[in-house]
């Protein structure tokens, strides 16, 4: 696969910054935030009480400030929210204005070493060289923090990917996207985040702990987030996802894909294997690069 360079503009960096910004992540977040090291770059949910995400966020440490990356659409609630429980707590929290998002797919072993970067770093890991933390997400997919000025000299003489690629290696991924749209209607397991690590049963409270706990250790969720192709533009989130019977899902994620689209949609278990539609066209459903629970 050629590499190429993407710029999504559906991403933004939060910042988290003082004394207490990491207990305060730390009580708000699925991710045991105050263990985590300079390397380690994972997921995380935000929940109410309920138990339903209401944002996902890609956690990275810095020396003097918290990263949190996060679709554009939802972030200014997300900041908004979050600011109500800050109360006494020495912390501020703003959009990371001096930081942009960018993406590199495909074979990027050799580019990377050449420039110093690791290329063994595990998924969820990330490497900084000088302005730039280069987050490892899957095999073919490397996400990127960094200044404009040198995100545009790390483009120089790449190829830029289409509209939408990153999004796309991310669905194949089986990454959601929590957007206003979906917000505070699923728990996390329903979203698979029990299975990309983004959730830590090990840890103290935090919003909605009870519910994600209790569903880990005394019963599963009846439905689940599963990948699809579809023929088509991709459809929006939100829309349906139709069996025989009725509604039997929703879509959480989509992107266009070299023939039609793909999504995320979460599922009913007992709508697994029968056909499905979604906005009229047909899903056949793909697998993901990690076997689901059982429940």
């Amino acid at each position: 696969m050629v590499l190429q360079y993407a710029a999504p503009s559906d991403s933004v960096c939060l910042e988290v910054r003082g004394a207490d910004a990491a207990a305060f992540l730390h009580g708000q977040l699925s991710q045991a935030v105050v263990e985590l090291e300079p390397t380690q770059a994972p997921l995380a949910g935000w929940a109410d009480a309920r138990g339903r995400v209401r944002a996902l966020v890609r956690v990275c440490r810095y020396p003097k400030r918290w990263l949190l990356v996060t679709p554009r659409d939802g972030a200014e609630d997300l900041l908004k929210r979050l600011r109500m429980f800050v109360l006494r707590a020495k912390v501020t929290l703003e959009l990371a204005a001096d930081v942009r998002v960018a993406a590199l797919l495909g074979d990027a072993d050799h580019w990377l070493a050449t420039r110093g970067v690791t290329v063994d770093t595990p998924a969820n890991r990330l490497a900084r060289r000088g302005e730039l933390a280069f987050i490892r997400v899957g095999p073919a997919f490397w996400q990127i923090l960094g200044t404009p000025a040198a995100l545009a000299s790390l483009a120089a003489g790449l190829e830029t990917a289409s509209d939408g690629a990153s999004t796309l290696a991310e669905v194949r991924l089986g990454i959601p996207a929590i957007t206003n749209a979906v917000a505070d209607r699923f728990v996390a397991q329903m979203l698979n985040l029990d299975t990309l690590g983004a959730v830590s049963f090990d840890k103290g409270c935090y919003p909605g702990q009870e519910i994600i706990a209790r569903v880990h250790n005394l019963g599963g969720v009846k439905r689940r987030a599963r990948r699809y192709a579809a023929e088509g533009a991709p459809p929006t989130v939100g829309t349906a996802v139709l069996a025989a019977g009725g509604k039997a899902g929703e879509v959480v994620r989509s992107a266009a894909a070299e023939s039609g689209c793909e999504l995320l949609a979460v599922v009913d278990h007992a709508a697994a294997g029968v056909a499905l539609t979604c906005g009229g066209a047909t899903l056949r459903e793909l697998p993901l690069p990690f076997a689901l629970p059982t429940d």
